[in-house]
């Protein structure tokens, strides 16, 4: 079952709203689903229902709020891709946290105090680590992440498991910033690093030119199983 629903900011001012996937039965844990830069769409969405199909309560916040609300684009359409860019560029990544953090809150309410983990692509990726280091997720996953490098000073406060997938081939992270990345978190006790030999960014979007299906599956199911370990 899926439905869209309001949360309040932190500060309880405003709000935004959030597609959220309830799984068939009594849910094991909540994930927050965190949105590429081209919104809450139907690739994000249907993220939202295969965990569902797993046993999660799935919710993705539509961050995007105060550029635009609940803006969907098409990252295979030229000229919704550079929109999508625009927002990024727009985008303030400190209130997206915030954000996030008040939808771990709802999930957490909403599901009676159970576990509450997050899973981000994209902006979302590095919205992900940024997740890990700054609120109570329980356990984080991020995919192809943009910027982390320029984060590694926040790593001492990642507190909870946190994985992310980095695929070699990115064009967005370079082999310098991904040896920065392994550099600066190998070594910590929370987190764990899987490369993608030969992949690029976006290799696990559900659909779309971008997808590499033998990747993706990899990827989704070490998540699956990192979710199974640390949420129950």
């Amino acid at each position: 079952m899926s439905e869209n629903v309001t949360i309040d900011t932190i500060d309880g001012n405003e709000h935004f709203t959030a597609y959220v996937a309830r799984p068939a039965e009594e849910p094991r844990a909540a994930i927050v689903v965190i949105q590429e830069i081209f919104g809450v769409n139907a690739g994000i969405r249907r993220k939202c229902d295969l965990l569902a199909e797993q046993g999660y309560l799935a919710v993705a916040p539509d961050l995007f709020w105060r550029l635009e609300r609940e803006i969907e684009l098409d990252p295979d359409v030229e000229p919704e891709f550079k929109k999508a860019l625009s927002l990024m560029e727009d985008f303030d990544p400190d209130r997206g946290i915030r954000d996030i953090e008040a939808t771990i809150k709802w999930a957490r309410a909403e599901t009676g105090g159970k576990k509450v983990g997050a899973v981000g692509y994209c902006l979302g990726g590095k919205l992900a680590y940024m997740t890990a280091a700054r609120t109570d997720s329980d356990a984080t996953v991020g995919y192809y992440a943009v910027g982390v490098d320029e984060m590694l000073d926040e790593a001492h406060a990642i507190a909870n498991p946190l994985m992310l997938h980095i695929p070699t081939e990115d064009g967005f992270n370079d082999k310098e910033t991904q040896k920065a990345m392994h550099d600066g978190l190998d070594d910590h006790p929370k987190v764990t690093l899987h490369d993608y030999p030969g992949l690029d960014h976006g290799f696990a979007t559900q659909f779309g030119e971008r997808r590499d299906e033998a990747g993706a599956q990899k990827a989704d199911a070490r998540t699956e199983e990192f979710f199974a370990q640390h949420l129950g």
